[in-house]
């Protein structure tokens, strides 16, 4: 289940984690540094937050996040999410390339290579992850049923 972060109220995951789900999905989305563009009325530590609790409440659950590549982020910023990620009990990551849905939203800076995609999985795997789907076309619930092997 995809969860919105709830403005952090550890009552509201309580109530979800206590349901028999077996992968609990928050997606962190982007770097702290392109929280307020990317996720407006979202924060960055409210959402690793979430993770952790949903942990707290039932350490059995299985836990994920997804990041869209292509913000302007840096591949340094991202290990350090990654990090931040696992220290907050996040077992399962999903990396995608941003499109943009239209003239609206925020543009693409750039487009990330399939091998850097490649380099990233290999990246959070060591960091501990049990199960990283990545590359330009996944998204959040790409191959979901694989997460739970």
């Amino acid at each position: 289940m995809l969860i919105p972060d709830f403005r952090g109220d550890a009552d509201c995951v309580r109530r979800v984690v206590a349901t028999p789900l077996a992968v609990l999905a928050h997606n962190m989305e982007t770097v702290p540094r392109r929280y307020k563009q990317v996720r407006p009325g979202a924060v960055y530590e409210r959402s690793l937050r979430v993770l952790e609790m949903a942990k707290e409440f039932r350490n059995d659950i299985l836990t994920k996040s997804g990041l869209m590549l292509g913000l302007g982020e840096t591949r340094e910023e991202l290990l350090g999410v990654f990090r931040d990620l696992r220290r907050h009990g996040c077992d399962i990551l999903t990396l995608g390339q941003y499109l943009r849905p239209s003239e609206e939203q925020l543009t693409v800076v750039r487009y990330v290579t399939p091998q850097e995609f490649a380099e990233l999985k290999e990246d959070a795997l060591r960091l501990g992850f049990h199960h990283v789907e990545s590359g330009p076309l996944v998204r959040s619930s790409y191959h979901a049923w694989e997460h739970v092997k």
